[in-house]
């Protein structure tokens, strides 16, 4: 089942996925970059460059290794999908700003991941684990199940819009679904080994997240001054494409070491995602209270 799941049916779905994800685009979203080019700069710099720097700092900070090192450099690589502009919305964050830098960043990154991922192979792997990373296979692989579905699912939505915009809100569900069917299966596949491997990813997984998740909304707000793209820009830098990086440690790889710490990231976000939308949400409430009481006085 294990090799069924991670050959087939993970493609299959992200494919399914990036489609969805094509199903809210269009061509103005690219226009938005040339418009507000600060905001995105600021996201896309956040998300291409500190991202993976930060990662490797918590690497070094936390001392993994082999496996467990290569997965969380991985999934450092990722950017959020339709996840990320989902809980940006939720969090009445500019997703406008979201949109965009899922859709520029998004074509950047199957050109960005084999070559890093080749390095983190090359730099943390140790001389007994024979690891090897197929950089021309990987690109091809991302050109056909990130790249082309987007464009297919632009094509969709040009021609019949009405039929998109319905079927886009259900990618978030089913990518979510697919998500916790692949943990559940590398959980079983690890067996007793598991709880050992989580234990030692584990703390890097959350500590990535906690700390790009502030640093996307400190420097959203000490450069932009927008409350909103703040917000966007910690989503983004905090929510990592799971799906994407298991189907490379699985799929691609066949390491299911490799895939605890995507697979720890990917259960932690939510949550710490979830409590940060809570949060300003509760921020914006609150402020918009005592400005009705101050306006009334």
């Amino acid at each position: 089942m294990f090799q069924a799941l991670t050959q087939i049916a993970l493609p299959i779905s992200l494919i399914l996925i990036m489609t969805g994800v094509g199903m809210g685009l269009k061509i103005a979203d690219f226009r938005r970059v040339v418009a507000q080019p600060k905001a995105f700069l600021i996201g896309a710099i956040c998300q291409m460059a500190i991202l993976p720097l930060i990662a490797v700092a918590i690497i070094e900070l936390t001392g993994l290794t082999g496996p467990l090192a290569i997965g969380l450099f991985i999934l450092a690589l990722c950017p959020g999908g339709t996840t990320s502009n989902l809980y940006t919305l939720l969090a009445r964050g500019d997703v406008g700003l979201s949109v965009s830098l899922t859709a520029v960043i998004g074509f950047i990154t199957p050109f960005t991941i084999p070559i890093l991922g080749a390095w983190a192979i090359a730099n943390y792997a140790t001389a007994e684990q024979a690891i090897v990373f197929p950089v021309l296979k990987t690109w091809i692989t991302l050109i056909v199940v990130t790249v082309i579905p987007v464009i297919i699912g632009m094509l969709l939505r040009a021609k019949w819009e009405s039929l998109a915009l319905r079927l886009e809100p259900w990618v978030s569900k089913f990518s979510i679904a697919v998500l916790a069917l692949v943990i559940v299966v590398i959980c079983v596949n690890l067996g007793e080994k598991l709880i050992d491997f989580a234990l030692l990813a584990g703390p890097a997984a959350l500590l990535l997240n906690l700390v790009t998740m502030s640093l996307g909304y400190v420097a959203g707000s000490l450069l932009l001054h927008h409350e909103d793209q703040a917000r966007t820009i910690s989503l983004e830098v905090g929510l990592q494409n799971g799906t994407l990086a298991l189907m490379i440690t699985t799929g691609i790889l066949q390491n299911a070491e490799m895939s605890v710490a995507p697979s720890v990231y990917s259960l932690l976000m939510f949550i710490t995602a979830t409590l940060f939308t809570v949060w300003v949400r509760t921020v914006s409430y609150t402020h918009l209270r005592a400005h009705e009481t101050k306006a009334n006085l």
